[in-house]
């Protein structure tokens, strides 16, 4: 019995496997460099908006102002839900964890759409819109409605970042509050071919549609393994009882080899390029919101590792500091990973559209341990 497998090469979590090409995003993880598009992450989040991103993702280049502006209208009047998508929100378990209740709202978005089967790359790209735009009125009024809340539909001229918070809060969110959400929209956007997004790709592979694609990545994302390591830092630093009590916490888990969450990438062995300009808003936004001491502390905890294990190159990564930001911005510790959704909708859609133009199915091949010859013997028997 021949087995085709037996001259392929082992690769259980992909790690040495390139499945394509890409022009999405750049990872230079021993030197700490990311690029969207060949622009570093550092310029981007300095001066671009997370819709401009968007479209630097969907088209690979910057939009003139009169492109960004019709695309920005473009999204606003897809912000709003359907009556139909407001009364599955409101029937939706209050109890219900969040990133299950988005999954199964974008997953209902493709029930409304006449278009859904239509494979076109305009076809395709509209679902993304559609997906992209509705996401935040989706989490924000979720989180309204588990609190006994009225909910807040978007208002008109509202940008991702101010939208959200306008729903979540009920209020005018302040400008640095907005803009904070907004640089970590843009630094959360792609990542090349992680988890969720190679999800998005397979899916897509099938000759799927945008939005069985995207429910898919959400599910992945889901997974403790890729999203949640900002929750699981938030929980930590709650679990720390004040600046005083960080040195015992953090040299108490690494003297049990514990893991400490926000430190360390599989891909990163220098400084994650996500997290250095993002620990700049985390203390300007700690500081306006009254959270100061969150920042503190994980500054300590920063020294710390550095001190002792920096030099094996486990540095802090995005989820580090998204944490306290997430956290001083008022939102639920378990709606991190939907606002990581929310944000990572940008690179799941551009990796699916961009299979879409090149498909392939992606179909791996698995080595069989199992045995040959096996005898079948009749349930009387057994």
């Amino acid at each position: 019995m021949s087995d085709q497998t037996a001259t392929m090469t082992m690769d259980k979590g992909l790690d040495h496997t390139i499945i394509g090409e890409s022009t999405k995003s750049f990872i230079d993880g021993q030197k700490g460099v990311l690029e969207y598009v060949g622009i570093d992450i550092d310029t981007l989040a300095r001066n671009s908006t997370f819709e401009e991103i968007c479209f630097l993702l969907w088209n690979d280049r910057l939009p003139t102002e009169s492109e960004l502006t019709a695309f920005c209208e473009r999204l606003r009047s897809h912000a709003d839900l359907s009556p139909a998508m407001w009364d599955a929100l409101l029937a939706l378990p209050r109890q219900a964890a969040p990133m299950h209740m988005l999954q199964t709202m974008t997953a209902m978005l493709a029930l409304e759409d006449p278009d859904c089967d239509n494979q076109s790359r305009e076809a395709e790209e509209a679902k993304a819109v559609r997906v992209l735009a509705a996401t935040p009125a989706i989490i924000a009024n979720f989180d309204r409605l588990r609190r006994g809340l009225d909910v807040v539909r978007p208002q008109a001229g509202d940008d991702i970042a101010t939208s959200f918070l306008r729903m979540l809060n009920g209020a005018e969110p302040g400008e640095a509050s907005a803009r904070a959400l907004d640089v970590c929209l843009i630094l959360h956007a792609d990542h090349g071919i992680n988890a969720s997004t190679f999800a998005a790709m397979v899916v897509m592979g099938t000759e799927s549609d945008m939005y069985s694609a995207i429910t898919a990545a959400i599910g992945t994302l889901r997974g403790p393994l890729h999203g949640g390591a900002n929750e699981r830092v938030m929980r930590m630093l709650q679990d720390i009882d004040g600046l005083d009590a960080v040195q015992d916490y953090v040299l108490g888990r690494l003297s049990r080899k514990e893991k400490v969450p926000g430190f360390g990438h599989r891909v990163y062995k220098a400084i994650d390029p996500r997290a250095t300009y993002l620990k700049t808003f985390a203390e300007s936004i700690a500081t306006e919101t009254g959270n100061l001491e969150l920042f503190h502390m994980s500054r300590r905890i920063e020294e710390i590792m550095e001190s002792h294990v920096g030099d094996r190159g486990i540095h802090p990564n995005v989820d580090f500091y998204s944490a306290s930001t997430y956290y001083s911005l008022g939102l639920a510790i378990d709606l991190f990973t939907p606002i990581f959704a929310m944000s990572r909708n940008a690179g799941w859609a551009a990796h699916a559209l961009e299979r879409h133009e090149d498909n392939r199915l992606i179909r791996p091949r698995c080595q069989y341990t199992g045995p040959h010859g096996a005898e079948w013997t009749p349930l009387s028997d057994r």
